[in-house]
């Protein structure tokens, strides 16, 4: 079997010169912007992003229409939306534009009304680090999960989705070429659902999985192979 490389990441964040005043600015960039990479950045990049600490509203846009429209009701209904469930970002895209849609249809809502910030569109560039690590088998993959930086974790398993062509994580993809066991375990993976969790709580998770499925075998400790 191919070994599993270790890699880790940062995200160089891109302004797009787009930035929206209101809801109807909003409403009419989004339906002209590039959906894939902008749609990505304010749903899942925050994870990644230091700055963005939001336990309430999960995304950029529900952030947004709380702190700087001071529009509860439209911050919640834009913070149930989970990307996950979405086929394309582009479906994510057709929902949000539908939420602001419905939302200024409402009697008495003035679309006008400037926010105290606007809403810069923005985009991420992924920055690639080589960690020089190789794992040969799932129990050393299951053994390093709970030291994997936060960077890994946010390559392998989120940024993996939009690379890989099944749409799953760098975990799924590489159990799936093991035995019927190992196997399960990707599945098992492939199922869990990343939105709504912080990247610590993401690698918990994994890290209670694997041992679920390989039990004792990732208890021991765990030798690294590193090549030039």
């Amino acid at each position: 079997m191919e070994s599993f490389k270790i890699i880790d990441c940062a995200l160089n964040v891109i302004a797009t010169g787009e930035k929206a005043y209101n809801l109807r600015d909003l409403h009419d960039r989004l339906q002209r912007v590039d959906d894939q990479s902008i749609m990505f950045f304010h749903f899942w990049d925050g994870l990644l992003r230091p700055d963005f600490i939001d336990p309430e509203y999960q995304n950029d846009f529900a952030s947004w229409a709380y702190h700087d429209l001071h529009d509860r009701r439209l911050a919640e209904q834009l913070s149930i939306l989970n990307p996950s469930k979405f086929s394309t970002m582009r479906e994510l895209r057709e929902r949000v534009i539908q939420i602001l849609e419905d939302h200024m249809d409402e009697v008495g809502f003035d679309s006008r009304i400037d926010a105290e910030n606007p809403f810069f569109l923005m985009r991420s560039q992924i920055v690639i680090f080589d960690t020089q690590k190789w794992l040969e088998t799932p129990e050393e993959l299951g053994r390093f999960i709970p030291h994997m930086s936060l960077g890994s974790v946010f390559y392998h398993f989120i940024d993996a989705c939009r690379r890989t062509r099944s749409g799953h994580n760098d975990f799924s993809e590489w159990l799936w070429t093991w035995n019927e066991h190992h196997r399960q375990l990707g599945n098992a993976i492939a199922a869990m659902d990343p939105y709504f969790k912080s990247l610590l709580e993401i690698r918990e998770q994994l890290s209670g999985v694997f041992a679920k499925y390989l039990g004792p075998a990732v208890g021991s400790d765990n030798k690294l192979k590193s090549r030039k």
